[in-house]
């Protein structure tokens, strides 16, 4: 602080200019960290990698990055939704879906936000451009094909519960994170973020206390009721005591990397990794392909929809705020319910 700053502190009967000026220091840090907080740790990577494809795209061809001329964004999103590529670490990429290049412009917009350069996405050259490759390309997701139920039991089946060893250990690890998965409609992200201390076992199942979700950055939580199953075999709360008692689980994450040791690690396991087991134990019965981690969220709304289950009661389990958004995972219910091709003697 200088000494034009401590004759202002003091001429506004502020005396204590140094601690004043380090508490502003300090609580400006924690601004800044709370900032940093305000996207999900997803969102903030992918918008990381968003950036570096798009200034590695401008660097090629000689184009300013910040700021970015409106028709150069709009040719880098014609360019990336028309063509395959070779990104920055040398790698064959095939066009970007419609969805990825949203969020490629919501990066774009974002990464001249934070430098304090003004950035128009409305701009004709961008909303032209924008327009033509929803309606040449389509804005539809195609959806994972879902874990319905009767493909789950047939999945737990499969699972090597007798042997010994880090596989007897990875089964009753597996055999938990698929039935929890199911039952609570989790995400991915969701079911790996949970901890052992997260979990209360009462009478008629576990709550699952999760923190924070994909709908919930603000951290609010909510509490799902996993309730015993009427099959011993596909119980999830059997199956989670299963596991917590094999485990040895005091502490820490549910789920977690167990090694070909049988050791278990201290972190928890990646979103990719449910996928890739949702994936093994599919391949193993010969279950239908696309299926992935969501396909367990998926099909428990499917499965309770064709069951009778009423959307708002659906709605509870899957933490879905709006019932169009549920919708789209009920597909199968809809698709041959009172089909008219299986009425006219084909």
């Amino acid at each position: 602080m200088n000494s034009l700053d401590k004759v202002f502190l003091e001429e506004n009967g502020i005396v204590n200019g140094n601690e004043i000026l380090e508490s502003l220091i300090y609580a400006s840090k924690l601004a800044n960290d709370y900032a940093k907080n305000s996207r999900s740790k997803n969102t903030v990577k992918s918008y990381g990698s968003d950036w570096k494809d798009f200034s590695f795209w401008c660097q090629a061809r000689g184009l300013s990055t910040l700021p970015a001329d409106p028709c150069t964004v709009a040719c880098y999103l014609a360019d990336r939704a028309s063509q395959d590529y070779i990104d920055s670490n040398e790698n064959q990429r095939s066009p970007l879906k419609t969805s990825t290049l949203a969020r490629r412009l919501s990066a774009i917009s974002q990464a001249h936000k934070v430098a304090g350069l003004d950035f128009n996405r409305k701009h004709p050259s961008i909303q032209e451009t924008w327009k033509g490759i929803k309606n040449t390309h389509g804005t539809a997701q195609k959806g994972k094909e879902p874990i319905l139920i009767e493909d789950l039991r047939r999945m737990i089946d499969s699972i090597q519960l007798e042997t010994e060893g880090e596989s007897r250990l990875i089964g009753f690890r597996d055999r938990a994170l698929l039935l929890l998965g199911f039952a609570g409609a989790f995400r991915r992200s969701e079911l790996v973020s949970l901890q052992l201390c997260d979990l209360k076992l009462v009478r008629d199942g576990y709550i699952i206390y999760l923190k924070r979700s994909k709908t919930d950055q603000q951290g609010e939580g909510r509490e799902i009721a996993i309730p015993y199953g009427s099959n011993p075999t596909t119980c999830p709360v059997r199956a989670l005591q299963d596991w917590i008692n094999v485990g040895c689980l005091l502490e820490g994450p549910l789920f977690m990397p167990i090694n070909r040791h049988g050791q278990k690690s201290t972190k928890a396991m990646s979103s990719h990794a449910v996928a890739i087991i949702v994936k093994k134990y599919a391949a193993t019965k010969e279950i239908a392909t696309g299926m992935s981690g969501h396909s367990l969220r998926s099909g428990f709304a499917t499965s309770a929809a064709m069951a009778g289950v009423q959307e708002y009661a659906i709605m509870k389990q899957t933490g879905h705020k709006r019932s169009d958004t549920l919708k789209k995972y009920i597909r199968s219910r809809d698709l041959w319910r009172d089909n008219p091709a299986s009425k006219i003697g084909l």
